[in-house]
């Protein structure tokens, strides 16, 4: 069964549920679709409990209580969500529509779609040890889903970036034992965390080895430690049940890359009036999109999907006025977002 809608957003992270709001302002609904099995993107996946600081009018803010509060807010406008799903293909219609299919099955007749995908899927940079891979997602993480979970842990944590130190900091004081590894004594992180980090080592707090894991440490109980060896050749086998690693991630555009779009970088080219790429009727918001001056910033893909908006609903009903309405004063937008006017005087 076809599902007819006006719109499909493909990824279901910070900018594409800010994109369900800024269309249902305009009366616009949305389907969105994401391959992950939650909402939340990035920030669900990579760093639920990490907080942010530049949202405006919150001086600060976790990641998942930034989706949380997006959920709440499009609310109002009830666009129905499809997870674990990924969109397999795109094709345009000559009356100007789009054919959309997912992984799962799932068919649309939309008359637009947004891509807010971020930069794809990640793939975690892993651990190159022989052996690793029956531990992972046991022992082994590229991810901090809850910090509770390495609550008294020996652990190790291998990466010189801020990922890294961020959670070397913040588990320290929590762990049984701390070691971190990076393979130069240069840091890719903030000096101020690594001043921190070097601190804690001074006092005897942690342990800091430049070198890189060559070996894993087993017992009936799983995972025992890790043999590590340093900068000058020696070997260290270091006591961990628990280990972290943050290599970065690999992004992958994956079918993406197969629709025809124009791309720079791995990125969609879009223009800066409507956030369209190269085929009108197909916008990009977000990480995903690539344009002069671009900057990857989640408030940056917020103000990019306000006005893809207003380029979407002129792409769906090219002879309908746009009015520009404010939701302080306008009666409409109230009614679309469930709020009683004010009384007069």
């Amino acid at each position: 069964m076809t599902i007819q809608t006006e719109v499909v957003i493909v990824g279901a992270g910070p900018c594409g549920l800010f994109q369900v709001f800024e269309l249902g302002l305009l009366g616009i609904k949305a389907h969105l679709l994401d391959s992950l099995p939650i909402p939340g993107g990035q920030c669900a996946e990579l760093y639920p409990e990490k907080p942010i600081y530049d949202i405006p009018a919150l001086p600060v803010c976790g990641a998942q209580e930034l989706i949380d509060r997006l959920l709440e807010q499009i609310k109002p406008f009830g666009a129905e969500m499809h997870f674990g799903q990924e969109v397999a293909g795109v094709a345009k219609r000559a009356d100007g529509r789009f054919d959309v299919t997912t992984s799962g099955g799932l068919q649309f007749d939309a008359g637009t779609v947004v891509i807010a995908g971020g930069v794809g899927s990640f793939q975690p940079r892993r651990l190159g040890v022989e052996g690793i891979d029956a531990f992972e997602g046991k022992q082994v993480f590229y991810r901090v889903k809850s910090a509770a979970g390495f609550h008294g842990r020996h652990l190790v944590i291998f990466g010189g970036g801020d990922s890294a130190l961020d959670w070397t900091l913040d588990l320290a004081d929590k762990v049984a034992s701390m070691t971190l590894v990076h393979r130069r004594a240069e840091f890719r992180a903030a000096p101020a965390s690594v001043a921190k980090m070097q601190a804690l080592v001074a006092a005897g707090r942690m342990r800091f080895i430049v070198g890189s894991a060559q070996s894993i440490i087993t017992s009936d109980a799983g995972l025992a430690g890790v043999g590590v060896k340093d900068h000058a050749g020696v070997e260290h086998e270091l006591a961990a049940d628990r280990l972290l690693a943050f290599f970065g991630l690999a992004p992958k555009l994956g079918p993406i890359a197969e629709w025809g779009l124009d791309l720079e970088k791995k990125a969609l080219k879009v223009d800066t009036e409507k956030f369209q790429t190269s085929v009108p009727g197909i916008f990009a918001v977000g990480d995903i999109n690539t344009y002069p001056g671009k900057k990857k910033l989640i408030l940056s893909g917020f103000h990019e999907a306000a006005l893809a908006a207003f380029g979407i609903q002129h792409y769906l009903y090219p002879e309908k006025r746009q009015f520009l309405q404010y939701t302080t004063t306008s009666p409409v937008m109230h009614k679309r977002l469930g709020v009683p006017d004010a009384p007069a005087g």
